[in-house]
């Protein structure tokens, strides 16, 4: 059942990105209606797969790195279908379902249920649930700020070679991509440092203090003081916001690499050994 919810979702999913690709070539509406309707269908059949992993484990379904993804791609296109109501946001739905199918698709050729590498967590398993929730929830907040980050870089490079599109009148202002940058990069950094205090507390708890000496957790550290460093210099006006949009795109490329290393992790175990 897990598998053809799955697979059952890839398809879809691949349809939906065909008509959202094609509304975005060239407005229109119905093909927009279209891949959203699609894009709903492939949120309910995660979801199905979602309640048939907590069924399975019977346990909040976040512990492999097979559900995490599952719920971040979950999340991703939760997060997509409330943007589509926005206006001037084909492009951030198109650039998020991308990212989200890519998720989903990675995932099924990667991973596969099963093999929890932190069951021996018995005693903090409460604070588990809370540290990877939070963390899944900074991941999808950090996506949507990279996306408009991604939006920002290329109307700047249009607007500055006076290349009037369709595209670019489709966008929102810089103005307003910078802002809900910043805004989502000021939500997600103090999200992702409650969930790294709470992966501290874990550890002290269960007496394994040399994991705080652990790659994933000083690279999650450094990930962290990488955006601290972002907000104070937004806050502080002394860069050009192209130059801060690629800074915050460099921040997600860091969190992608704190993510792989999972699989060097002895605190995370995600290799399955």
């Amino acid at each position: 059942m897990l598998t053809g919810f799955y697979d059952a979702g890839i398809y879809i999913y691949a349809l939906s990105l065909l008509f959202f690709i094609s509304d975005c070539i060239r407005r229109n509406r119905g093909a927009k209606r279209m891949g959203t309707g699609l894009l709903a269908v492939v949120g309910i059949l995660q979801a199905g797969a979602l309640f048939n992993r907590a069924m399975e484990e019977h346990t909040l379904p976040i512990f492999t790195p097979f559900d995490f993804l599952l719920l971040l791609a979950f999340s991703l296109v939760v997060a997509a279908l409330i943007m589509n109501l926005l206006q001037r946001a084909e492009f951030a739905v198109l650039l998020l379902s991308i990212i989200g199918f890519g998720v989903q698709v990675l995932n099924r050729l990667w991973f596969s249920p099963g093999n929890n590498p932190l069951k021996t967590w018995e005693t903090v398993h409460g604070l588990l649930v809370l540290h990877i929730t939070l963390a899944n929830l900074s991941f999808v907040i950090y996506t949507i700020a990279a996306v408009f980050a991604l939006m920002y870089l290329f109307l700047h490079r249009k607007l500055k070679g006076k290349k009037w599109t369709d595209a670019v009148r489709r966008l929102p202002s810089l103005e307003i991509l910078d802002k809900y940058a910043y805004s989502l990069a000021f939500i997600g950094t103090p999200v992702l440092t409650v969930s790294f205090i709470v992966a501290v507390l874990s550890v002290v708890s269960e007496g394994r203090i040399n994991l705080l000496l652990d790659l994933k957790v000083l690279a999650t550290l450094a990930g962290l003081g990488f955006y601290y460093f972002y907000l104070f210099k937004k806050r502080s006006q002394q860069h050009t916001g192209t130059l801060m949009a690629k800074w915050l795109l460099t921040g997600y490329l860091f969190i992608i690499i704190i993510f792989v290393l999972n699989s060097w992790s002895d605190f995370h175990r995600w290799s399955g050994e």
